[in-house]
C-alpha cells in the first residue's frame, strides 16, 4: 500500500510540474503500464485532484483549476519550509498577515507527523526573530490591489506628499511589490 501511495504522489508531482502528459509518459516516468496510470488518475479524483483527461494527438492528463479545495499534500523539505515561513510572518507582525500566519501555524502544527514536528520545533528552537517595526499590512487592501490590478480597475486613494499636502490620485496598477516588508502599487 505505501508503495501505491508514493507512486500516486509522484505522478501528482508530475501532473503539477508540467501542462500536459500523455498517458505512456507518466507509465514510463513512473515505470508502471498505462492501465495503473488510469487507476491512479481515478485514485487522484477520488481523493478531489481534478485530473482532466482529453483524447487525440494533443490530448493527455492534466491538473485542472480547483473546483474544490483537495487535501494538501507536502513532502517534508515543503513542510518545513512552510512552517518557518508562516513564523516569519506571525512574528514580523500584529498585522492582517500576521495574524492569518499565526492560524495557518496554528492549523499545520496539529496537522504534522511526529517526526517533522520535532523537525520543525528544531528549526523554530534555533532561530529567533529580529523585532521589527513594519509597517501594518492590510490583508483585505492587498487583495483589493491585486484584484484591480488582474481586471485592469481604476484605483483611487489619497496620497500625502513629503510637503504634507494631500492629493487624490487616480491609477491603474500593473504590479504589487514587495522588498523586505513594505508593499508598492506600481502604475504605467
Amino acid at each position: 500500500m505505501a508503495e501505491t501511495t508514493q507512486r500516486v504522489l509522484r505522478l501528482l508531482g508530475l501532473l503539477e510540474a508540467r501542462t500536459t502528459w500523455q498517458a505512456h509518459e507518466l507509465a514510463t516516468r513512473l515505470e508502471v503500464t498505462e492501465r495503473t496510470v488510469r487507476r491512479d488518475v481515478t485514485r487522484l479524483r477520488q481523493l478531489g485532484y481534478p485530473v482532466e483527461a482529453a483524447r487525440g494527438l494533443d490530448g493527455g492528463y492534466r491538473l485542472g483549476a480547483g473546483r474544490r479545495l483537495p487535501p494538501l499534500l507536502l513532502d517534508d523539505d515543503e513542510a518545513v519550509a512552510l512552517v518557518a515561513c508562516l513564523r516569519m510572518g506571525a512574528l514580523s507582525g500584529t498585522d492582517d498577515v500576521g495574524e492569518a500566519a499565526l492560524r495557518a501555524l496554528t492549523k499545520l502544527d496539529q496537522l504534522l507527523p511526529p517526526r517533522l514536528h520535532s523537525l520543525v520545533a528544531a528549526v523554530d528552537g534555533a532561530t529567533r526573530a529580529l523585532p521589527r517595526n513594519r509597517p501594518a499590512v492590510d490583508l483585505h487592501l492587498l487583495q483589493q490591489l491585486a484584484t484591480a490590478q488582474r481586471d485592469h480597475m481604476l484605483v483611487r486613494f489619497d496620497y500625502r506628499k513629503p510637503t504634507g499636502e494631500v492629493s487624490s490620485r487616480e491609477v491603474e496598477p500593473v504590479r504589487l511589490m514587495t522588498q523586505g516588508e513594505h508593499w508598492w502599487g506600481l502604475d504605467p
